[in-house]
């Protein structure tokens, strides 16, 4: 019963006689320069193919996101409209907000592509596999609490109870910054870290005093549902400016008087609210594609103009603790591509890959394929003038009546190189050097057969290119 080793040589061994012939016929090539062609021609095949696969930009991308219902996720379900109409699936991980999201990221052993992460939440983190396609939105905190009178300084709630938000939160990292720059600790005030649900049942059944709520984590219903209790109040930054200058990822956003509510004037006055911004933050391995088509995404979902933005604010390449990627930046500079501007997007990633791969695997074929003929007929011609120096040699040495054992003995020589000559294959484009060679190796036969005494330079003729 044949092995598997017959079976494969069977298979291929028709295939590559036939590839052998062709290089053979087109190229005039011997056995081991054309088994040399077809080995470099096959590894440049490979070579090409696979980096034509393997530099695909994937058809599915994964996001962090935020928490159920929250801003941040409803966003990255709007991402997920847009990206399916290119032909790419996101899909959306939940996440207890910013912390959990730039956790997930920073693990390589963790399936994430992308996250929405809050500036201000990388400190003491290494960030360096990480970058950052712009920043997208702001993330404006509110502080909800209950009060007879407006608070004006967060020194006023020292000694009450405040909810911070959830562990991995940015909620929770923003709201204890600021406390302890105004002196409100752990040791003087009741901190609790609470869910939003959590914090918004203790907030209405007066539980605690106040509750800090972001988009990242709290959920669009409570947050409307908190700003419509008459005896629940949004704590307006006084001292916003003076924060800003302090905290440098902060922004300073004015709350318009009545623009939640015109009829019940809503809030009754303007209010200073702080915000950091949200960053779509990645790994920086992202293809450059993707890189592209998350940033148009970005721009159709955040581009229109808001309560706190202007038109076509977002996404901008404002850089925190994340550098801006190389791609991002270009992205900022001049848009996308020029065949990602005109072709839907797996067309133009088609094409790119066969410009990338297939024009420069060519620029490396063609001229390889010449090189190896030319080093071929090289190493063949110095091989046929080897065998013409030695003939060259011989017939110096014969000499009007020498010995016949002289004779013998160079009979003998052209015996052997006539041997060397015809053991040699010969492929059909040295033809006529070959059968040149072998007719001159008769002549000086003739001449020491027949002793007819010539000059060597009479008798043979370099052969040609």
């Amino acid at each position: 019963m044949p092995n598997a080793g017959d079976l494969l040589s069977k298979m291929f061994r028709p295939v590559y006689d036939r590839i052998r012939m062709i290089f053979s016929d087109a190229f005039g090539l011997g056995p081991g320069a054309t088994m040399s062609a077809v080995i470099f021609s096959g590894i440049v095949v490979l070579l090409g193919l696979f980096w034509f696969f393997h530099s695909a930009p994937p058809d599915t991308l994964i996001i962090s996101s935020g928490a159920e219902g929250s801003r941040l996720q409803k966003t990255a379900e709007r991402y997920a409209k847009v990206l399916a109409k290119n032909g790419v699936t996101l899909k959306i991980l939940p996440s207890e907000g910013s912390r959990e999201n730039l956790k997930r990221l920073q693990d390589p052993s963790f399936r994430v592509d992308v996250g929405f992460v809050q500036s201000g939440m990388a400190k003491g983190e290494n960030v360096e596999r990480l970058v950052s396609l712009g920043s997208v939105s702001y993330q404006p905190l509110y502080l909800f609490y209950r009060s007879a009178e407006p608070l004006g300084l967060l020194s006023d709630f020292r000694g009450k109870g405040l909810a911070v938000g959830e562990e991995g939160s940015g909620t929770k990292n923003l709201a204890l910054e600021l406390l302890e720059l105004n002196g409100v600790t752990r040791e003087n005030t009741k901190i609790l870290e609470l869910d939003d649900d959590a914090a918004y049942q203790a907030l209405m059944g007066g539980g605690i005093d106040a509750a800090f709520m972001m988009g990242d984590s709290a959920s669009s219903q409570i947050m409307r549902d908190l700003r419509k209790m008459p005896d629940i109040r949004i704590f307006g930054f006084s001292q916003a400016d003076a924060y800003t200058r302090r905290i440098g990822y902060l922004n300073k956003l004015v709350l318009l008087k009545g623009s939640m509510d015109f009829g019940n004037n809503v809030p009754e006055q303007d209010l200073n609210l702080l915000s950091p911004t949200v960053e779509l933050v990645a790994r920086d391995n992202l293809h450059p594609a993707l890189s592209d088509l998350l940033l148009e995404t970005a721009t159709q979902v955040h581009g229109r103009s808001g309560m706190f933005q202007k038109r076509g604010e977002f996404p901008t390449p404002l850089e925190h603790e994340y550098r801006i990627s190389d791609d991002a930046q270009r992205y900022y500079k001049s848009g996308k591509t020029f065949l990602y501007r005109y072709l839907p997007f797996w067309l133009a990633s088609l094409v790119s890959r066969v410009l990338l791969v297939f024009v420069p695997m060519f620029l490396v074929l063609v001229p390889g394929l010449r090189v190896i003929p030319k080093l071929y007929r090289w190493r063949m011609r110095l091989y046929i003038l080897r065998w013409y120096r030695a003939l060259l040699a011989l017939e110096s040495e014969l000499a009007v009546g020498i010995k016949p054992e002289k004779r013998e003995e160079l009979l003998r020589k052209l015996d052997d190189i006539e041997e060397s000559v015809n053991a040699k294959k010969m492929p059909a484009s040295f033809a006529d050097q070959f059968y040149s060679l072998r007719s001159h190796i008769g002549i000086v036969r003739a001449r020491l057969l027949g002793g007819q005494e010539r000059p060597a330079a009479a008798c043979l003729e370099q052969p040609g290119d």
